[in-house]
């Protein structure tokens, strides 16, 4: 019975969930708009780009480091491939970006040992990092 339930639970979410899937596709920027949040974006340009050894390592610390409990948000990202213009920079290897509920609690992320332990584990593997915090 407990398995019964359990699987018509899921089922439930399940159909729930992909009904609302139209609706966050056909919905416009202004509907969704984001208030009150710290976006903090950062970009990293590593030392061996084409080193697979290296992106794979980055990548799982990227993963890792969004474990962090105060992000509300993330997204990993690396260039995409949009025509060049002079106001596109594309040079970065990857983007990172999270979104935090407020400026404390990105502080205690700077904090986190999570971040501490990926900061200290592969700022070998990046020549530059670039950071943009915004607020509205």
């Amino acid at each position: 019975m407990k398995n019964r339930r359990s699987f018509l639970k899921k089922a439930v979410a399940g159909v729930t969930l992909a009904g609302l899937i139209p609706f966050a596709k056909s919905s416009n920027a202004g509907e969704v708009k984001i208030t009150g949040a710290l976006m903090h974006h950062v970009f990293f340009w590593l030392k061996e780009p084409e080193n697979k050894a290296h992106r794979k390592q980055f990548e799982k610390a990227m993963n890792d480091l969004i474990r962090v409990e105060t992000i509300k948000m993330s997204h990993i990202g690396i260039p995409a491939a949009t025509e060049e213009r002079g106001v596109v920079e594309n040079s970065y290897t990857y983007s990172y970006m999270v979104m935090f509920d407020s400026l404390n609690d990105q502080n205690i992320y700077q904090k986190h040992p999570i971040h501490l332990k990926f900061i200290e584990k592969n700022s070998h593997l990046w020549d530059k990092v670039v950071v943009y915090d915004s607020v509205d």
